[in-house]
C-alpha cells in the first residue's frame, strides 16, 4: 500500500522556461512537505534527467521557446518502456488542454497557479504513479511466480490434491490481476482485446464507437444547458460554479463507480448486498456533497458580495442545494449503473463512465440552474 510519507517523497521535476515559476512551484510542493524535487529551465534536459533519475512525476510547461511541451513529450514517449507518461502539464492555455491529454499527458494545472488545485493534483498524479509501480512490479513478480509453477508442473501433478489446489488458485490469482489491470482502459472504451502493438485501424475500430456514444450523451447535458439559457443570461454568475458542480459530482459517483466494479471483479459484492451498497454510496454522496456544498456555497456568496448581487443568499443557498443533491444522485448511479448493465450481459467496465458521466452532468447542471430559476427572481 501506498502511504502519505511515500507520496512526499516522490521525485518529482519541475520544467518551465521561467525561472520564477519554478521557484513559486518549488516552494508550494516544499511547504507541503514534499522533499525529492529537481528543476530546470531547460526543456531540453528533461529526457536524459529522466533516464537518470525516473521520476515519478514531471510538470511540464507547454509553452517554451525552442523546445514546447509537446515535443518534450514525444521524447518521453520514447524512452517509457511501458508508454506511461507521469506528466502534469502547466498551461493558461484553456485549449491546449485536451490536446496535451491526448499527447499522453495525465492531468493538468492551469496558470495563475492555485496552491489548493496544484497541491491536491500533485498528490493524486503521484499517488496514481506509485501505485502503478507497485502494480507492476506485483504483475512480474507474480508472472515470474507462475513460469516457476508451470515449469515444475510435472511435479506438481505427482504432489497432493492440496498442492494442485494450491496451483489452481495462483493461476486463478493472476487471470484476475490481469482483468483489474485491464478495468481503467475498459472504463473510456479501451477494449481489453486491444494491446500496444495493435493495428491503429482496429484500435480505431474499437474505439471510436465509444466516442460517438459519449457524443450523443453529451448533447444530452448540453441539452439541459440550453433549456436554462433565460436563467443563465439573466444570472451569469452561475456560470463559474457550473463546472465545479460537474466535476464534484462526477468525482463522487465515480469513486462509488470504482468500489462497484472493484466488488464484481473480485467477486466481493455477492447477491443480496447490492441494496446495502447503494444505500451506503448514497448516504457518503449526501454526507460528502453538504461538507463541499458549505465550502461552494460560502465561494458563491463571496463572489456574489464582491459583484454588488443583492441575491447573494440565495445564490449561495442555490449552489448548497444543488451540490447535495448532485452528489447524492451520483453516488447513486455510481452504484447502480454497473449493476444493471451486469444484470443486462453488459460488460459494466466498459460502459459504465460514459453512462454516469452523463446522467452526473445533467443531474448536476440541472439541478443548479433549475433551482436557480424557480429561486432566485432577481
Amino acid at each position: 500500500m501506498i502511504s502519505p510519507t511515500d507520496i512526499l517523497h516522490g521525485k518529482v521535476l519541475i520544467v518551465d522556461d521561467l525561472e520564477a515559476n519554478t521557484l513559486l512551484l518549488e516552494r508550494m510542493l516544499r511547504g507541503a512537505g514534499y522533499v525529492a524535487i529537481t528543476s530546470t529551465i531547460n526543456p531540453g534536459e528533461v529526457c536524459a534527467l529522466h533516464l537518470k533519475n525516473h521520476y515519478d512525476l514531471i510538470l511540464l510547461d507547454l509553452q517554451m521557446p525552442g523546445m514546447d511541451g509537446f515535443h518534450v513529450m514525444e521524447e518521453l514517449r520514447a524512452i517509457e518502456p511501458d508508454g506511461y507518461l507521469p506528466v502534469l502539464v502547466i498551461t493558461a492555455q484553456p485549449d491546449h488542454k485536451l490536446r496535451a491529454l491526448k499527447a499522453g499527458a495525465k492531468d493538468f494545472i492551469s496558470k495563475p497557479f492555485d496552491l489548493a488545485d496544484v497541491l491536491a493534483r500533485v498528490n493524486n498524479m503521484l499517488e496514481v504513479r506509485l501505485l502503478h509501480v507497485e502494480a507492476k512490479n506485483y504483475s512480474k513478480t507474480l508472472e515470474q511466480k507462475i513460469q516457476e509453477v508451470e515449469a515444475s508442473r510435472a511435479l506438481i501433478h505427482r504432489q497432493s490434491d492440496e498442492v494442485r489446489r494450491l496451483y489452481d488458485e495462483i493461476v486463478a490469482e493472476q487471470k484476475r490481476s490481469i482483468e483489474l489491470s485491464l478495468q481503467p482502459g475498459a472504463m473510456v472504451g479501451v477494449e481489453k482485446e486491444e494491446r500496444t502493438a495493435t493495428r491503429w485501424v482496429r484500435s480505431l475500430r474499437l474505439r471510436h464507437p465509444w466516442l460517438q456514444i459519449n457524443l450523443l450523451t453529451a448533447f444530452a447535458a448540453a441539452a439541459v444547458v440550453g433549456h436554462f439559457q433565460e436563467t443563465i443570461s439573466r444570472l451569469l454568475i452561475l456560470t463559474m460554479f457550473l463546472p465545479v458542480l460537474a466535476d464534484q459530482a462526477c468525482n463522487t459517483g465515480s469513486q462509488a463507480l470504482a468500489i462497484t466494479l472493484r466488488g464484481i471483479a473480485l467477486g466481493d459484492l455477492e447477491s443480496g448486498k447490492e441494496k446495502a451498497l447503494v444505500r451506503k454510496e448514497a448516504l457518503l454522496g449526501l454526507l460528502n456533497g453538504a461538507l463541499v456544498g458549505l465550502v461552494a456555497a460560502t465561494g458563491m456568496y463571496g463572489v456574489a458580495t464582491v459583484q454588488h448581487l443583492h441575491s447573494a443568499p440565495m445564490l449561495s443557498s442555490v449552489v448548497f442545494l444543488a451540490m447535495i443533491g448532485s452528489c447524492f444522485v451520483s453516488g447513486i448511479c455510481g452504484a447502480v449503473v454497473p449493476l444493471i448493465l451486469k444484470r443486462l450481459g453488459a460488460d459494466p467496465a466498459t460502459a459504465s463512465s460514459i453512462f454516469l458521466t452523463t446522467a452526473t452532468n445533467i443531474v448536476s447542471m440541472g439541478m443548479l440552474l433549475g433551482l436557480a430559476t424557480v429561486l432566485v427572481k432577481r
